[in-house]
């Protein structure tokens, strides 16, 4: 006789949810799949970090459990307790967490650790910045009418942007996009832009959000930071799991 599996309830501040319940919610709100790939890509890294020899130790979670205990002002062993319990995981949970992205970030590490400067001196250009300004439009003619006002000089970009902008933040900001890289425009528009001298405005360029004219007022070198770095062993790690990923779909499970 095969006895019928239980469902598995959660307690939820006294009130029982099944699981079930909760999956075909997940179904409903379109989140199941984003779920099962993580426990998928998971699985990837685990077994990829176990073929090389990558571990996470004890005192690798007890030093990131103190770190996320000292941001979260957890002074006491009771306060952890309470937060656990307010999150509804237990201690082996929440360490089983701290392991999995210990050893994420680990992996990473080992594997693209001597790509990083490589990548970074093929893309350089890629992590150059520039302080922008630019003012936007909905007219082509009144482009035309402003850059030509900015020539002549009957007024500059930072005022032309505060009185005719159509975004707001930008008026108030007298034009100030911030800090920006090539990557955030579309390729015709960047190499317009990024060809240009500093204080030289171009334009008017037309986007779906209008026409613009665009300043550089300031250009940053790349510089390989230790921030910088992280980006890029994240972006080369994100690459591979996505490969993997993909390799283990079209493969079936047994690749795991």
């Amino acid at each position: 006789m095969i006895e019928e599996k239980k469902d598995t309830t959660i307690n939820f501040k006294g009130i029982s949810i099944k699981s079930a319940e909760i999956v075909a919610f997940l179904k409903q709100e379109m989140l199941l799949k984003g779920i099962c790939q993580k426990i998928l890509q998971q699985k990837i890294i685990q077994k990829s970090a176990q073929e090389r020899g990558v571990t996470v130790t004890p005192e690798d979670i007890q030093t990131e459990a103190d770190s996320i205990r000292y941001r979260k002002r957890l002074e006491k062993a009771s306060d952890t307790t309470a937060w656990l319990e307010e999150q509804m995981v237990t201690a082996d949970d929440w360490e089983a967490g701290i392991s999995n992205r210990l050893l994420a970030n680990k992996l990473s590490e080992h594997l693209f650790e001597k790509e990083v400067e490589k990548y970074f001196a093929q893309n350089k250009s890629n992590f150059e910045q520039f302080v922008l300004y630019q003012i936007v439009v909905p007219y082509e003619q009144l482009a035309y009418e402003i850059l030509y006002q900015i020539e002549e000089e009957e007024i500059n970009f930072y005022h032309a942007a505060h009185l005719y902008d159509v975004d707001e933040r930008r008026r108030y900001n007298c034009g100030y996009e911030g800090k920006v890289h090539r990557w955030n425009f579309q390729p015709d528009i960047a190499a317009a832009i990024f060809s240009s001298s500093i204080g030289e405005v171009i334009g008017p360029l037309k986007t779906e959000q209008g026409y613009h004219l665009f300043m550089i007022e300031e250009f940053i070198q790349a510089e390989l930071t230790p921030q910088r770095r992280q980006e890029i062993l994240h972006r080369l790690f994100t690459e591979w799991l996505e490969s993997e990923f993909n390799y283990t779909l079209h493969n079936g499970y047994s690749k795991l």
